[in-house]
């Protein structure tokens, strides 16, 4: 099984899956307090999180979809990316997408966490692509 180095600076345990298919963590935040969110405001979350991510593996940071239906609050760089070279300490964006204000506080589940594995790539710069049955339909082309 893959391992991950962390650093936890936080009380909050490590970050754990909930059920043996869950694709992802549930990341919490790390205050000394708690933080308001009005809405359609943004605030940025610290974790109390370090990682070291292998080469070839970014962590993506995604919305969690209880807090989005619930109460409105998503990622707002969604989904985030943390590059294998990042040592510092995990912080979320979160946003207010309604219309009342929202408390976070310490220890509550504000994000999930993915590990992706990718590959490096290269352009090939050509002056004719190909041809598919789609072609160049973009949104919508297929109707509602």
């Amino acid at each position: 099984m893959l391992q991950i180095k962390v650093i936890n600076r936080s009380t909050n345990p490590l970050p754990d899956f909930s059920t043996l298919h869950s694709a992802g963590v549930d990341i919490r935040a790390s205050l000394e307090g708690s933080v308001n969110i009005g809405p359609l405001e943004r605030v940025l979350i610290p974790t109390g999180l370090f990682m070291e991510i292998p080469e070839g593996y970014e962590v993506q940071i995604r919305p969690r979809s209880g807090l989005a239906i619930k109460n409105g609050i998503g990622v707002l760089n969604s989904p985030g990316t943390i590059d294998a070279d990042y040592r510092g300490e995990v912080q979320v964006i979160l946003v207010n997408l309604s219309n009342e204000p929202f408390e976070i506080k310490h220890g509550d589940r504000i994000c999930q966490m993915i590990l992706n594995k990718y590959e490096r790539f290269e352009w090939v710069n050509v002056e004719v692509l190909s041809q598919t049955e789609r072609g160049s339909g973009g949104f919508g082309h297929t109707g509602l």
